[in-house]
Parts: structure tokens; C-alpha cells; sequence
């Protein structure tokens, strides 16, 4: 991009900045030039256009939130919302801080790819959709397309069945029409307080599939599992990098005298893990799919009941069959097909020790 020196007087005009040249992100933050993200990588809209100043980034704040929004920030210090510009939605952070005001912008796409468009094993995932119970969970880091993922199968859902599905969102991303199955989807903050208050009142609004956004802390995870055994289908997310730590996550809010009682729950109501990775391609054309894929057999719930998820991935290898990959797998299988290069390969993997060998081999 060229340079400029003149800021723009409102947010929408960055926006569509960002939509025209495929970013995921943008920045708009106090002592930091107008900045996006494009491919995983973040960096100036323009090379050489001044730092924001507080002034500025205050009237842009100002151009795009409700008085509401507004009152919230000063109060609170910072305030997240879906916002709507008739042009595009997008994920809106805006925050307070020692120099001013920051706002971070994710670009939603509207339309909502398929289980296909994204890459993933249709074979193997298809089974997943469609238990009438159990729990679904999907991981990764921050931007690692984890939103996508979800809405793609709740969008197969929702054209495969014909049941109730409820969505639980912070906020909502995807807009889903009723195909087959009656959707309802509710916001955190605007529709209902918190994931744990939405899951308990969803419980009553009689669904066949919820979908959780984000379970974060003990009781909204509680309140997942017990859903997932009492025949709902639970989708949910997490950020942790793949299945193993997952479980370990999942386990480790509970309290230790819980964890047994837990661990039988969850070996008999989880039905897989799907964790991913976003890697920037090796011609530089954008970012791939790196997907590690668990899915509850007998032997992975024995390993999860006896508190032994540290030999999932030995498991894992022995479970191609039903579809299982471990994320080293996935690397390994992009670079051989030269979709990424060998330093990322190697940057992304669980075992860095074996990955080297097989570099070297």
C-alpha cells in the first residue's frame, strides 16, 4: 500500500481496507499506524503513515460505537460486540489503555464454507455430526480458524438433520438461516450474562445440538458435559493446541476430589477432538490447514478414564482407521506435498526431536 498521511474519520473506511485485501484483522491502536493482518502476518497498512495519536483514535472509537458501547468503555475499559456495517460483520475489541484507546477488528466472512471448502475429512467427520449426544470439542491458539470450523458443521448440521440447534456465542460471528433444523442463536452480553447462565436456560429450550463458543471456566464446562450426557450434542471450542492437552485442560478445572468422576464422564460422552493449526503456505499465498483429529474408541476412553492422556498420541497412531492424525502427521503430510516449508514444519510441531529426524532421514 501507498503511503498516506491523512487519517481516515471513520472506522468502516479501514474495514473495507481490510475486506478488499483478504485480511483476517485490523488494527487501529494509540502510537501504532493502522495495521492488518494478512495471512498471519501482522503488519502497517502503509509504510510510512504516522503513529495513531490518542485524539485520533478516540474520534475513530467514537465514529463506530453507541452511546451505549460508549458508556461501557468508560466504565468497564473495554467492550466486545459483532458489528454490522451493512457491509460486512465483524468481531470488534475495543480496549483502554495506558496510551489511549486500541480497537481490533476480525473480519467475519458471511459466507460460511463447507466442511469440504475448508479441507476437512468429510469421511471421518461426518460421523461426529451426527450423535444424538456427547461432545464435540474444537481447539486451537487465537486465529486459528476455530469459528470456521465450528460454523461449517453446525452449518452441515443444520441441512443434515432436522432437530433444534441452539448456538451460545461471544459474539454471534456466523449468521445461520433454518435449513432442515430450527436455529436459534444467542449473544453473550447482549442476549443473555455469561456462557454458563445461557447453557443452563438452554437446557429448558429443549435442543437437540448446542453449540458452546467458548468454555472457559469450571462451571460452563460443568454445564457442557452434563448436557453431553443427557442427549444433547455439544459442540464447544478451546484454546489449547491439541487433544491430549485438551483433556488435560478440561480435567484440570475441576477439583481433585471431581477428577475421577470426571474422567468416566468424559471418557463416555467425549466423541472427538479436532485441533488445528493455520500455516502460512510455502509460495506465500495465503495460510493451509494443519488438522490433528481424535476420536473416542475404546481405547482412548480407557486411556482418559485411567488419567493416562499422555499415550493419546500413541493411540492416535494406531487409530487411522477411524480417521486419527496426529498434528506432527498433519505437518509432515503438508510438507511432503510442499504446501509449507520446512522451518514452519518444524515450528508448529508437538515433537520437535522427531521432527528433526525426519528431516534428517
Amino acid at each position: 500500500m501507498s503511503s498516506a498521511h491523512t487519517v481516515l474519520d471513520h472506522v468502516d473506511q479501514y474495514l473495507r481496507l481490510g475486506q478488499e485485501y483478504s485480511c483476517s484483522d485490523i488494527h487501529l491502536a494509540t502510537a501504532y499506524p493502522p495495521a492488518w493482518r494478512r495471512f498471519g502476518q501482522l503488519c502497517p497498512i502503509w509504510e510510512d503513515h504516522e503513529p495513531l495519536t490518542p485524539d485520533e483514535t478516540e474520534k475513530l472509537a467514537r465514529s463506530f460505537l453507541t452511546e451505549k458501547e460508549w458508556a461501557r468503555l468508560m466504565d468497564r475499559g473495554d467492550v466486545d460486540f459483532a458489528y454490522d456495517n451493512g457491509e460486512g460483520r465483524f468481531r470488534a475489541s475495543v480496549i483502554r489503555q495506558r496510551l489511549g484507546i486500541d480497537m481490533v477488528f476480525r473480519i467475519i466472512s458471511t459466507t460460511i464454507r463447507s466442511i469440504t471448502d475448508i479441507g476437512l475429512p468429510v469421511e471421518h467427520i461426518v460421523p461426529l455430526t451426527r450423535y444424538h449426544n456427547g461432545l464435540v470439542l474444537v481447539t486451537g491458539s487465537v486465529g486459528s480458524g476455530k469459528s470456521t470450523t465450528l460454523a461449517a458443521l453446525v452449518d452441515f448440521i443444520n441441512k443434515d438433520r432436522e432437530d433444534h440447534i441452539l448456538t451460545l456465542e461471544d459474539p454471534i460471528e456466523y449468521v445461520f438461516e433454518s435449513a432442515s433444523c430450527h436455529v436459534n442463536q444467542r449473544e453473550v452480553h447482549s442476549h443473555t450474562d455469561s456462557f454458563a447462565k445461557a447453557l443452563r436456560g438452554a437446557l429448558r429450550e429443549d435442543p437437540d445440538v448446542i453449540m458452546v463458543g467458548e468454555m472457559r471456566d469450571l462451571e460452563t464446562i460443568q454445564l457442557a458435559l452434563t448436557a453431553a450426557e443427557t442427549g444433547h450434542l455439544v459442540l464447544g471450542t478451546l484454546h489449547t493446541g491439541n487433544a491430549p492437552r485438551t483433556l488435560d485442560r478440561v480435567l484440570d478445572v475441576f477439583p481433585t476430589d471431581q477428577r475421577d468422576q470426571i474422567r468416566i464422564m468424559v471418557s463416555e460422552s467425549l466423541r472427538g477432538v479436532l485441533s488445528q493449526q493455520l500455516v502460512p503456505r510455502a509460495d506465500g499465498s495465503g495460510r493451509v490447514l494443519a488438522l490433528e483429529l481424535l476420536v473416542n474408541t475404546p481405547a482412548v476412553a480407557n486411556c482418559i478414564r485411567e488419567g493416562k492422556t499422555y499415550m493419546l498420541p500413541g493411540v492416535m497412531q494406531t487409530g487411522k482407521n477411524v480417521g486419527m492424525i496426529t498434528m506432527d502427521e498433519s505437518l509432515r503430510t503438508l510438507y511432503i506435498k510442499g504446501l509449507i516449508t520446512a522451518q514452519e514444519c518444524l515450528y508448529r510441531s508437538e515433537d520437535k526431536v522427531q521432527m528433526r529426524a525426519f528431516f534428517q532421514s
